[in-house]
């Protein structure tokens, strides 16, 4: 009696602190978040919280539907495997026996290259004019040519590369030997048998009960996600889900169901590089570590949704959530919840240490990853940041003099001294990825100035940085914003006058004027490049 006593106390106990936490990050009056946690197979915990639909003043449920994004990748690696099963291809075919026509370069690029990202193929979301295609409906034949012409980023299997292209490929693959469309093929070979009732591949047309409103975060607040035609996304990136279907999912990848042991293992357990090098990313699902924990895991965004779905095998233990908007990371969220779920809560920052300056600006530098991913680590006052080039700057936190976890505690950094080199690991999904200090000089911190009202008005307006791409300047209570066509507003900070600077990301504008002493344009300096910007209103 005593034994049952104590078990449920432990397990209200977690449930109560997932509770708080949820609560906490996703309000009643915010977009929301459905979250559902199993223990061998069975729901532990599933709840929703926030608002489905805040122009209906719709709260969300655990039978709410979302777009869950790159999530969709491990349901496309799944369906080669099975059709490598069926022994209809091989993982070291050559895309060419399927596509003749596809533009290899001279390069060997088979279906393993396409499953684990080596391929060195170009991926078309981090093309240029992405955004000016996002909107318009294609066949995967059109979206192929989009990116089939572009040049290579390296030789296939030299590196790993996120790629969105070589999962459009996949998916084109499937059909090409199914004889079906994508969707069909994923219907009748996965969705069907599972009962996964409330999965689709995903379409903005089509009426789908429960489909929970995505949503982008703004200064004051929240508007509707920018469209996006779910053709683009495809076999990368389409399908929409619940919390209880991809339990459901979950389920058949560990008892086998759709595929074999040796199929399972082989998606689960990374790739290797040509050198031999292992990486975590395997087929549509990748190795990681909740604190000692072995983990496989996989996430997604898209526009107005983020998703992440996390199992511990050694635990029996999957956890996933889902979110209708792409302002928080989920991910980061998820692995935070497990690591309570199974007793290794991480880290927590009201653990930091306080460190003398002088301990502080030991780390101080530019610091160099693998596939030159760039990281500043600079002091303001007595508070370090890391700032990844080209993006957000986080605050760390000192454990020991060495060891800094970020803010969330899911990430952190630990310095070395080798032989007067300074170096670095960091630690993100219980993956290391070390890093070299360079020459290169962070970003300066700059001093902001504050410029009165009517001197602020001279700059709204609308600035064209590219045919389909906008800046527009608003100004707040003596505050001054700009908002890039389909992103996020952000705050602009003035260093002096017709000189601003960025804070969320290293950037800087600079307005120009013409002789009567008018604004007539501008130019973004950012990651090195000089973007002009005409005043068109």
């Amino acid at each position: 009696m005593t034994l049952m006593s104590v078990s449920s106390t432990i397990a209200q106990d977690f449930k109560n602190e997932v509770d708080d936490y949820l609560k906490s990050e996703y309000p009643v009056n915010g977009p929301g978040v459905s979250f559902l946690v199993s223990k061998d197979g069975q729901p532990i915990y599933q709840k929703a919280f926030g608002m489905a639909n805040l122009e209906l003043n719709v709260p969300m449920t655990p039978n709410n539907v979302f777009e869950i994004g790159s999530m969709t990748k491990q349901f496309t690696a799944v369906s080669i495997l099975i059709l490598a099963e069926q022994g209809k291809l091989n993982l070291e075919d050559e895309i060419t026996k399927y596509m003749p026509d596809y533009p290899t370069q001279g390069k060997k690029i088979t279906i393993r290259h396409l499953l684990n990202h080596t391929s060195g193929i170009k991926s078309y979301t981090g093309m240029p004019n992405f955004k000016t295609r996002a909107k318009i409906d294609m066949t995967p034949k059109e979206l192929i040519e989009v990116f089939k012409n572009e040049s290579m980023d390296f030789e296939p299997g030299d590196q790993y590369k996120y790629n969105n292209s070589g999962y459009v490929l996949l998916g084109y693959i499937i059909e090409i030997i199914s004889g079906d469309t994508y969707a069909k093929f994923l219907e009748n070979n996965i969705f069907k048998p599972l009962k996964m009732n409330a999965t689709n591949p995903g379409s903005k047309k089509d009426i789908i009960i429960n489909r929970a409103s995505g949503y982008s975060e703004i200064e004051n607040g929240y508007e509707n996600a920018e469209y996006l035609s779910l053709t683009i996304p495809y076999s990368a990136g389409s399908i929409l889900s619940t919390t209880g279907d991809l339990l459901k999912w979950q389920n058949a990848l560990t008892n086998h169901t759709l595929i074999k042991s040796d199929s399972y293992e082989m998606a689960i357990h990374g790739s290797t590089l040509n050198d031999g090098t292992h990486i975590p990313y395997g087929f549509g699902l990748e190795e990681g570590n909740i604190n000692g924990s072995p983990s496989i895991h996989h996430g997604g965004g898209i526009f107005g949704y983020t998703s992440m779905g996390i199992f511990l095998p050694q635990e029996n233990i999957f956890v996933t959530g889902l979110t209708n908007c792409d302002c928080k990371n989920i991910s980061k969220l998820t692995a935070k919840i497990a690591s309570i779920v199974i007793g290794k809560p991480f880290p927590d920052k009201k653990d930091a240490i306080k460190l003398s300056e002088s301990e502080l600006k030991k780390w101080i530098g530019t610091y160099k990853f693998e596939n030159d991913v760039i990281r500043f680590i600079t002091l303001e006052g007595d508070q370090l940041y890391s700032q990844r080039e080209g993006r957000p700057k986080f605050k760390l936190y000192p454990l020991t003099p060495s060891h800094y976890i970020f803010e969330d505690g899911t990430q952190s950094y630990t310095f070395s001294d080798n032989n007067g080199v300074k170096e670095i690991n960091f630690i993100t999904d219980g993956n290391a990825y070390p890093g070299i200090i360079t020459d290169r000089i962070p970003p300066t911190v700059k001093v902001e100035t504050t410029l009165p009202p009517m001197a602020l008005e001279q700059y709204v307006g609308k600035y064209g940085l590219a045919p389909t791409m906008v800046l527009e300047i608003t100004t707040k209570e003596n505050r001054i914003f700009g908002q890039l066509t389909g992103q996020p507003s952000f705050e602009m900070f003035a260093e002096k006058p017709d000189v601003f600077f960025l804070k969320v990301v290293d950037a800087q504008l600079v307005f120009n004027r013409n002789e009567k002493d008018k604004i007539i344009d501008l130019i973004l300096f950012q990651n090195g490049r000089e973007i002009p910007g005409k005043k068109i209103e």
